[in-house]
């Protein structure tokens, strides 16, 4: 019978710790609030370098699910233990509401020390005591042969169907609860909501017209749809859940080696000269193929006239940039010289997964190092290693040149001609030409390319179209600005970044 009772509190508690998570959730939505967020921080603070490395090259996107994945069992976990002491003294006691008591403020302390809110801690505590009053009543019904006080005695049957349907009623309960939430809370849409334009937007709209106008004339409407730089763009971070950082609260710090010391405001600097740049970010964790690579137009000043105005000291020249979120990113503080403190993309404000209200983009570099959420930049005396440095990656490398040629750019034409298309980039050292062969190889042909834009810093389309014979393997490469071709020997991500031609079988 103890068995039966241990398999049923089990049952009982990992209900409770699933309603706990949804009710923090209800109330919190998918924000730093969210009673999972801490823990999901601690996974992937305390993930070994070589595991992380491991992850992106081999998992890739589907790594974030697996550490979010961990980080709800782990939370269901703990407030699912707290249920199942709860159910315990409702055993103990005889009184389901003294389980549901405990387990509701022990809840709450719980879901306090982890959201680190008192009253959104109550979204967590309810649930979790309802789970316990409703399931927590004894197992075990009186029986009057024995004097209804025997802790052995074997419960009438009647009594043992009671019990087992409030157990599944109480599971049924929290796991309609938990589905509820979900449903109910993606019906409220995105939490960015409709955004409204960036502040000091005027010219962000001509630059998007200037890099549409750009862009290559190819059969592939998904390829010309990934060239816009109004469509979707690639969202990568150490983390599942963005800062919440009000545009009214938001300051930038420099700090450090510095002649002095500055505090710079939303207002403040919104109110400096205004730049629209048109700049494409790759990530440095894609293979060399990925979709990791956009391009957007930019709202944002120049971060040269701040530095400036600080006096940078320090033996090493350098600065440690950091985000809301815990990450950093450390610069030679003459390239941080040549970046930019962005607070608008693509003519509307900085959406908060991309680092609203203000990121900054170091021109020619790896998306990685372009920090969003920016709150702090220190200058140092001695040279420290970035977070992902830490971890074993190069850090604030430059961008590798790379031709790219996927699905969507390979095309049959109706004269039965075959079009490939794809995109160049190189950073600020431009695209100078790509070069395709259709023969594995064998002999190379100078691809049709987009015109360039005044900003060094943005992809270059390019297109081919050859006569089919057959099977053919297509090989890309790229030349950059200064004369340089794309790194012939393949490599993994780590730790600089993926290189090698793109490959290709088509026919």
């Amino acid at each position: 019978m103890r068995d039966v009772t241990e398999q049923r509190n089990s049952l009982l508690a990992a209900a409770a710790g699933t309603a706990a998570v949804a009710g923090s959730y209800l109330v919190t939505g998918w924000t730093p609030s969210f009673v999972v967020r801490p823990v999901d921080q601690a996974i992937v603070n305390l993930t070994p370098g070589p595991i992380v490395t491991f992850m992106i090259e081999t998992v890739g996107d589907a790594g974030h699910l697996i550490h979010i994945a961990m980080a709800f069992a782990v939370v269901i976990g703990l407030f699912g233990a707290v249920a199942f002491a709860g159910l315990r003294l409702s055993a103990r006691t005889d009184r389901s509401l003294a389980g549901a008591a405990a387990t509701g403020l022990v809840s709450w302390l719980l879901a306090a020390a982890l959201a680190g809110g008192p009253t959104q801690a109550v979204g967590a505590a309810i649930p979790a005591a309802a789970v316990v009053a409703v399931g927590g009543l004894p197992p075990q019904a009186p029986d009057p042969a024995s004097g209804g006080d025997s802790p052995v005695a074997e419960p009438a049957a009647g009594a043992v169907d009671a019990v087992r349907r409030r157990t599944l009623g109480a599971v049924a309960g929290a796991l309609g609860f938990a589905a509820a939430t979900v449903v109910g809370r993606r019906s409220l849409g995105s939490d960015d909501g409709t955004l409204a334009d960036a502040p000091r937007s005027e010219g962000a709209a001509e630059r998007l017209r200037e890099l549409e106008s750009a862009s290559l004339a190819v059969e592939s409407d998904e390829l010309l749809g990934m060239a816009s730089p109004i469509g979707e763009f690639y969202n990568v971070d150490i983390a599942e859940f963005d800062p919440e950082v009000a545009a009214t609260e938001w300051s930038l710090t420099f700090t450090g080696e510095t002649g002095a010391e500055r505090t710079v405001t939303f207002d403040e600097l919104i109110d400096r000269p205004v730049e629209h740049r048109a700049v494409t970010l790759r990530c440095v964790g894609e293979d060399l193929n990925g979709r990791k690579l956009d391009n957007a137009v930019w709202t944002g000043t120049p971060i040269r006239p701040l530095l400036e105005s600080v006096d940078p000291q320090g033996d090493c020249d350098c600065a440690m940039l950091r985000g809301e979120d815990g990450y950093y990113v450390q610069f030679p503080v003459d390239v941080l010289a040549e970046g930019f403190l962005a607070w608008g993309m693509n003519g509307k404000e900085l959406p908060t997964g991309h680092g609203h209200p203000v990121r900054v983009l170091i021109p020619g570099h790896w998306g990685e190092t372009n920090v969003k959420w920016l709150s702090e930049i220190e200058l140092l005396n001695v040279e420290e290693d970035g977070y992902w440095e830490e971890r074993g990656w190069e850090g604030t490398g430059e961008v590798k040149t790379v031709a790219k040629l996927w699905d969507e750019g390979i095309t049959e034409l109706d004269d039965g001609r075959i079009e490939l298309a794809g995109h160049a980039y190189a950073g600020t050292r431009g695209i100078e030409r790509v070069e395709v062969s259709t023969d594995g190889g064998g002999s190379w042909s100078d691809a049709a390319l987009s015109d360039p834009l005044p900003d060094a810093d943005v992809w270059r389309q390019w297109r081919h179209v050859f006569d089919p014979d057959g099977t053919h393997e297509v090989v890309v490469r790229a030349v950059d600005g200064e004369g340089n071709r794309q790194i012939r020997e393949r490599s993994d991500p780590s730790p600089t970044g993926s290189s090698g031609w793109v490959r290709r079988t088509v026919g």
